[in-house]
């Protein structure tokens, strides 16, 4: 938190920016909430999804079911849940009961080990240990993060998200370090071993990525599979 940057004062036009330029999905932290326990900028967010299309995805600070009920009824179409799935797993089954499909779990790893509470702490369990015990659950995706290179440019980290996405059925989004259409690149064939999505933020931000050139790696990854399964 110490070390944030600031790109822009605007979110929800951001939002509609990268709508405009093809995102298909825009992934919002609340990065005040993740460290708070609790919303800190829900009235932004619902200011993002009045703004766009596109489907909207939020986590951070979001611990109860009060909360995601707000998100889903504010028009949200999956929240993320990460510190209370490491925390209070039976509590989160039960949501994943309530709310089937609409659930996505974060898992945020250091050297393979969860972090919670905005990465501010341990929770002494790996990141394959945490996913195991929501495996034959109604979650929507895992979302997978590596905290060492999220926001650090220094490119995904491909082994890591290969093996956590090959010991789960559930589809896996890849999250931190993409900085380059090279990482891009190297990172779509995990569409193989179940990985769904990119998540890319400070690279564009910081004009790295054109997101239309990501797009377009990805589009031709999709009919290069679709080609090989039809033959």
């Amino acid at each position: 938190m110490d070390s944030a940057t600031v790109f822009g004062e605007h979110p929800a036009k951001q939002a509609l920016e990268w709508q405009s330029r093809g995102a298909s999905r825009i992934h919002v932290v609340d990065l005040e909430g993740s460290v708070g326990g609790r919303p800190a900028n829900f009235d932004c967010v619902k200011e993002i999804v009045g703004a766009v299309r596109v489907p909207v995805q939020v986590g951070g600070g979001i611990r109860d079911e009060n909360t995601i009920r707000l998100y889903l009824d504010a028009g949200v179409s999956n929240v993320i849940v990460g510190t209370i799935a490491a925390k209070d797993p039976q509590l989160v089954i039960h949501l994943l009961s309530l709310f089937p499909r609409a659930l996505s779990i974060g898992i945020d790893a250091r050297s393979g080990v969860v972090a919670v509470e905005g990465w501010t702490e341990s929770a002494k369990m790996t990141a394959l240990d945490l996913a195991a015990r929501f495996e034959s659950e109604n979650v929507a995706s895992f979302i997978y993060t590596d905290i060492e290179r999220d926001g650090m440019m220094l490119g995904p980290n491909i082994a890591a998200t290969k093996e956590f996405a090959r010991n789960t059925s559930r589809p896996v989004i890849l999250s931190g370090g993409i900085s380059s259409l090279d990482d891009v690149r190297k990172a779509l064939p995990l569409g193989q071993e179940g990985v769904t999505g990119i998540i890319i933020g400070r690279a564009l931000y910081e004009g790295a990525i054109k997101l239309e050139d990501a797009i377009r790696l990805a589009e031709r990854q999709n009919a290069r599979q679709e080609n090989h399964s039809v033959s």
